[in-house]
């Protein structure tokens, strides 16, 4: 699979398009944020 046709979801507290990756395959559904700084700033969403 190419990267570009990977899935993607918009973090809601920076706003970047983040995409899937291999640790998360088995919890993606449970995802929102795009890196571990943005789950901890996440009562600063924009």
């Amino acid at each position: 699979m190419k990267k570009q046709d990977l899935p993607t979801k918009i973090c809601p507290v920076c706003g970047k398009p983040f995409s899937w990756r291999k640790k998360w395959e088995n919890v993606w559904s449970e995802v929102k944020y795009c890196s571990e700084r943005c789950r901890r700033n996440k009562n600063t969403a924009v």
